[in-house]
Protein backbone atom coordinates (compact mmCIF):
# COMPACT_ATOMS: atom_id res chain seq x y z
CA UNK A 1 0.00 0.00 0.00
CA UNK A 2 1.43 3.64 -1.20
CA UNK A 3 1.60 6.25 1.56
CA UNK A 4 -1.45 8.40 0.03
CA UNK A 5 -3.62 5.44 -0.05
CA UNK A 6 -2.52 4.80 3.79
CA UNK A 7 -3.18 8.46 4.65
CA UNK A 8 -6.65 8.10 3.15
CA UNK A 9 -7.23 4.90 4.98
CA UNK A 10 -6.41 6.04 8.14
CA UNK A 11 -8.28 9.46 7.96
CA UNK A 12 -11.60 8.02 6.38
CA UNK A 13 -10.74 5.54 9.52
CA UNK A 14 -11.09 8.19 12.20
CA UNK A 15 -13.70 10.43 10.63
CA UNK A 16 -16.01 7.44 11.31
CA UNK A 17 -15.09 6.42 14.69
CA UNK A 18 -14.89 10.25 15.70
CA UNK A 19 -16.93 13.18 15.12
CA UNK A 20 -14.97 15.71 12.66
CA UNK A 21 -15.74 18.83 14.21
CA UNK A 22 -14.02 16.77 17.92
CA UNK A 23 -11.00 16.67 15.75
CA UNK A 24 -10.27 19.92 14.52
CA UNK A 25 -11.86 22.15 17.63
CA UNK A 26 -8.50 23.00 19.52
CA UNK A 27 -6.68 23.92 15.92
CA UNK A 28 -9.70 25.81 15.27
CA UNK A 29 -9.71 27.46 18.54
CA UNK A 30 -6.00 28.45 17.93
CA UNK A 31 -6.46 29.25 14.71
CA UNK A 32 -9.21 31.86 15.82
CA UNK A 33 -7.19 33.89 18.83
CA UNK A 34 -4.12 33.81 16.39
CA UNK A 35 -6.77 36.04 14.65
CA UNK A 36 -6.82 38.31 17.07
CA UNK A 37 -3.07 38.03 18.17
CA UNK A 38 -2.31 39.23 14.35
CA UNK A 39 -4.44 41.78 14.28
CA UNK A 40 -3.07 43.42 17.35
CA UNK A 41 0.35 43.03 17.26
CA UNK A 42 1.07 41.76 13.30
CA UNK A 43 4.69 42.60 13.86
CA UNK A 44 5.22 40.45 17.40
CA UNK A 45 6.91 43.06 19.06
CA UNK A 46 5.21 43.15 21.78
CA UNK A 47 4.84 40.78 24.98
CA UNK A 48 3.56 37.59 24.87
CA UNK A 49 1.23 38.68 28.01
CA UNK A 50 0.35 41.88 26.36
CA UNK A 51 -0.22 40.47 23.35
CA UNK A 52 -2.54 38.14 24.60
CA UNK A 53 -4.18 40.83 26.91
CA UNK A 54 -4.94 43.16 23.66
CA UNK A 55 -6.01 40.36 21.87
CA UNK A 56 -8.38 39.65 24.43
CA UNK A 57 -9.88 43.33 24.19
CA UNK A 58 -10.10 43.10 20.20
CA UNK A 59 -11.85 39.83 20.29
CA UNK A 60 -14.76 41.29 22.78
CA UNK A 61 -14.92 44.51 20.76
CA UNK A 62 -15.03 42.21 17.62
CA UNK A 63 -18.27 40.17 19.53
CA UNK A 64 -19.98 43.77 20.64
CA UNK A 65 -19.81 45.00 17.22
CA UNK A 66 -21.26 42.24 16.04
CA UNK A 67 -23.98 42.14 18.97
CA UNK A 68 -24.94 46.01 18.03
CA UNK A 69 -25.44 45.10 14.65
CA UNK A 70 -27.72 42.21 15.12
CA UNK A 71 -29.39 44.56 17.67
CA UNK A 72 -29.69 46.87 14.93
CA UNK A 73 -30.79 44.18 11.88
CA UNK A 74 -33.73 42.76 14.61
CA UNK A 75 -35.02 46.48 15.09
CA UNK A 76 -35.15 47.34 11.42
CA UNK A 77 -37.34 44.37 10.99
CA UNK A 78 -39.86 44.72 13.47
CA UNK A 79 -40.24 48.03 12.34
CA UNK A 80 -40.44 46.70 8.62
CA UNK A 81 -43.07 44.32 9.86
CA UNK A 82 -45.05 46.81 12.33
CA UNK A 83 -45.09 49.39 9.15
CA UNK A 84 -46.76 46.29 6.28
CA UNK A 85 -50.63 46.50 6.91
CA UNK A 86 -51.77 43.29 7.95
CA UNK A 87 -51.89 39.93 5.48
CA UNK A 88 -56.03 39.07 4.77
Amino acid sequence: MDRRTAGRLGAHSTHARHDSRAITAAARRASYHDRFEKLVDPDLILEPAERAKRADHARRAWYLRLSERSREVRAARKAAAESEPPAE
